[in-house]
């Protein structure tokens, strides 16, 4: 599968802290429902077993809306279900590597909050970049904001006159171009 800029509009990132009560799987149809066009599944607390059948009922629902679904971070779980790609941080496994073990026609993302990092996800395969957070979030404790006026020639908007509460229009830019 080629990424294509319009599955891009519309990014959603799982994330078990908003569930109240409901099941994964509920949000997110709700969200696919509501115009939801590309849908990460992001784990960090499922065992290996629970990850696996969760991916694969999500992907199963995922393919009836035709949108793409990739897995964040477990390269593994996404070569076994044939997930559309995979989205990786920076302390994950590297985009070149990830593209060696998922072949050339999947989706591989990753996430930069430098214009190094960009640059070198670029040169590495990536298919396109996460830039965040903007501003720090309590639904991960591991996120970095990233600099402002973050720029690297892939036309991303620059930060500078954002301040923290400010609503924001978001554009899908432009996928990186190798």
């Amino acid at each position: 599968m080629k990424l294509d800029k319009k599955d891009l509009l519309l990014y959603a990132v799982t994330d078990r802290y908003w569930l109240n009560g409901r099941t994964l799987y509920e949000v997110v149809k709700e969200s696919l429902d509501g115009g939801v066009t590309f849908l990460q599944l992001r784990e960090k607390k499922l065992d290996e077993e629970h990850f696996l059948e969760e991916a694969k009922e999500l992907q199963k629902l995922c393919k009836e809306y035709k949108v793409p679904f990739i897995i964040n971070d477990n390269v593994d779980i996404a070569v076994e279900i044939g997930a559309d790609g995979v989205h990786v941080g920076q302390s994950d496994m590297e985009a070149g590597m990830v593209r060696e073990k998922l072949g050339p026609d999947k989706i591989i993302g990753v996430s930069a909050q430098t214009v190094e990092q960009a640059l070198l996800a670029e040169k590495r395969g990536a298919d396109y970049l996460g830039v965040g957070a903007v501003f720090p979030t309590n639904s991960k404790d591991d996120a970095k904001e990233v600099s402002k006026g973050f720029e690297c020639g892939i036309q991303i908007e620059k930060f500078n006159d954002i301040k923290e509460g400010d609503i924001l229009e978001a554009y899908i830019m432009e996928e990186i171009k190798r």
